[in-house]
């Protein structure tokens, strides 16, 4: 096979699962002390608001990707991920499943809805997210989405381990997680379809992997910036600081849970 020609639909896939199993965030440190039980309350709260970000910001990085797409068809199976995300009524959906474990964790709705105390990391990460999402090809907006293969994965350890060392969560504050893996299932199945029926050539294909990289790096980005922050306690001006802690950098944010 020379260098350009293109791969076969189950190569490309193998290559975007070998992606996936080397790349993916569950590797992280970070992940690694949240599920086994080694996080404080206070990394934990950390990890929660910050992650809200993210959450946040899938819907609007949704409703970027399905302007973008031209076929009915396609843009009919995305946009379940904006009413999954967003919810179809007041009270549903995954944002509002993330602010009722931030609620449980001691803050106010107005606060984490802010953003004000999230890290520069975190925000930055996102942002590029939606950024890259915008800018880019369908295809690769697509791709950037395919970390959706392996998320049942992680949030299958999530649970089990946050339920088993951490008294301070429940089912309950966790039900955010029980709807995401049938959720993140059909919308992997449909993006991976997607993925190896357009990337026609060897350049597309080498850029679908790329876009899978670079949100495997999104999501290791923003457990970097938490473990620099709340493990190391390197916390930069201006976020959110448990309460207690010395404020090490002019300007950081003592804003209580």
């Amino acid at each position: 096979m020379s260098d350009d020609a293109p791969l076969s639909a189950a190569y490309l896939e193998a290559r975007l699962r070998r992606t996936g199993a080397e790349r993916y965030h569950n590797l992280h440190r970070f992940h690694r002390r949240l599920h086994s039980g080694g996080c404080s309350y206070e990394e934990v709260q950390a990890w929660a608001l910050n992650r809200y970000y993210y959450q946040s910001m899938i819907p609007i990085k949704d409703a970027t990707v399905l302007t973008r797409l031209a076929s009915i068809e396609d843009r009919r199976e995305w946009r379940k991920r904006i009413e999954d995300h967003d919810g179809t009524k007041e009270g549903d959906g995954g944002v509002e499943r993330w602010l009722k474990l931030t609620d449980s964790l001691g803050f106010s709705r107005d606060y984490v809805r802010s953003t004000e105390g999230i890290l520069p990391g975190a925000r930055f990460a996102v942002d590029a997210y939606v950024e890259f999402c915008r800018a880019r090809t369908p295809l690769e907006a697509v791709a950037s989405s395919l970390t959706e293969l392996f998320s049942p994965t992680v949030i299958g350890e999530r649970v089990s381990g946050m339920l088993a060392h951490y008294d301070f969560v429940s089912r309950e504050t966790l039900a955010y997680f029980s709807q995401r893996p049938p959720q993140a299932k059909r919308d992997a199945e449909w993006a991976l379809a997607f993925c190896l029926a357009n990337a026609h050539t060897r350049a597309q294909q080498e850029l679908v992997v790329k876009a899978l990289e670079f949100k495997c790096a999104v999501l290791w980005t923003q457990l970097d910036a938490l473990w620099t922050a709340y493990v190391e306690r390197e916390a930069p001006p201006g976020v959110w600081l448990p309460a207690g802690w010395p404020q090490a950098h002019s300007g950081a944010a003592g804003v209580a849970a």
